[in-house]
């Protein structure tokens, strides 16, 4: 049986690349308020006879992140958009936004200039959030787009050398 261990550290540096870029450019972007999605990448293979897939985890989130999030008024290329329920129906929680509002150090002001309570300052995040939506920011895509490019080339190289040296096994040379 061929054992694909080029093939799967080919794989492995491709996800260590993508995940690297990837918080390097959630960081860059200033789009990192808690350190929660840049600790939730992680990468895994799984195995059968035929096959080896690679897949690469992180918190749910991140793909609003990066891909976006079409809201009631502002529309954006992409799968994710916020639907209309009658009113405010449909909006996100308002407490989804108070760790990040705080850690912001977010503040807002009513008409007469006193400072909003957290609660009322993460209500009108959600709603500006519902309404507006989430700017996509490609953060994981680009690196893995670009990343993804050279990744047949260097699976059929390793997959070569895996090859070369069942080969080599079954034939006893060394």
């Amino acid at each position: 049986m061929l054992e694909k261990e080029r093939v799967e550290e080919v794989l492995g540096d491709f996800a260590e690349y993508v995940i690297s870029e990837s918080k390097g450019n959630l960081v860059t972007m200033g789009k990192v308020a808690s350190s929660s999605l840049l600790n939730s990448f992680e990468y895994g293979f799984t195995h059968d006879k035929k096959e080896i897939s690679l897949e690469i985890f992180m918190d749910e989130h991140g793909a609003y992140v990066d891909k976006g999030v079409s809201g009631i008024k502002k529309k954006y290329n992409t799968e994710f958009s916020y639907k209309s329920k009658g009113g405010l129906k449909g909006m996100p929680p308002p407490s989804a936004f108070d760790k990040w509002n705080v850690i912001k150090g977010r503040g807002a002001r009513d008409d007469k200039g006193r400072f909003l309570s957290r609660k009322q300052l993460n209500f009108r995040t959600a709603v500006g959030v519902f309404m507006y939506g989430i700017k996509p920011t490609g953060f994981f895509t680009t690196p893995f787009e670009a990343a993804f490019q050279s990744l047949p080339n260097d699976i059929s190289e390793a997959y070569g050398d895996d090859f070369e040296k069942l080969i080599k096994i079954k034939l006893n040379v060394a």
